[in-house]
Order: C-alpha cells, then structure tokens, then sequence
C-alpha cells in the first residue's frame, strides 16, 4: 500500500557531538535533532537524529537521518522507525535510500516493513511517501 503527506519542520537544533577522533575533511560533519509534522494519509509527528557532512557555501553534502514516528498511517495507529539518506550537488538529489526499520513497529503498525522516499517542491513543499506491508 502507498501512504504519501507533507511534513514540515516544526524544530531543527545542531548539536555539539562531533566525531571522536576529530578527522579534518573538506566538508565539515555536523549533527542536530529535528522534530517533524506530518498532515494527508500520514498523521503525527517525529523525532530525528539527523547527521551530514553538509558544505554551506556550495549547498553540497550528504545526510543520514534516523526518525521515530508516531501517529498514524491511513488510520492506523502506532509508532516505528524510519532511515533514509541523500546527497546533494547544490540543487538535485541523488544516491536515495528510504527504508521502514524491521520490527520497529508498534500498535496498529506493529509488524509494517517497506520503504519510501521524501522529494521537496520547487514551491518548498516538503513530501514524503510510504510503500508498506503490515504483516
């Protein structure tokens, strides 16, 4: 089944964890914390680590983020895990990866698998979609 809806980013807060031992690279890896709200056939809101080696200047990097979710998808209720990364060249996405962490899965979505993927409007409209099972 596919699940889509928009989310937006009600908190973004970079952290002071860095890499031990530090590594100096051309781009500099940061961390933060995110909290999320989603609105359409996914309801609820999320808990992220969100991890990047992200370039300022250029708008070049990659980002690795691991999510908690709770609410619902297309009414059921419950909470799991989510992981998706990508890179970036300034203006594009690429390298996609999204997938639904097994077992992670509780309530109503207790044993849902799959994966999915998150594309950003040209108007800023942040979307994200779902392709489950429930087992």
């Amino acid at each position: 089944m596919r699940a889509t809806a928009t989310f937006t980013v009600k908190a973004f807060v970079p952290t002071e964890l860095k890499p031990e031992p530090a590594v100096t690279t051309g781009v500099p890896v940061g961390v933060a914390t995110m909290e999320k709200t989603f609105e359409g056939d996914v309801v609820g809101r999320s808990a992220t680590l969100f991890t990047a080696a992200f370039d300022q200047a250029t708008g070049v990097g990659t980002y690795v983020a691991m999510e908690s979710f709770e609410g619902s998808v297309q009414g059921r209720e419950g909470a799991f895990n989510f992981v998706h990364s990508a890179t970036t060249s300034g203006s594009d996405r690429t390298a996609e990866f999204f997938t639904i962490v097994p077992s992670s899965g509780t309530g109503d979505l207790a044993g849902i698998t799959g994966a999915g993927g998150l594309a950003v409007d040209a108007d800023g409209t942040h979307r994200i979609w779902f392709d489950y099972d429930l087992g």
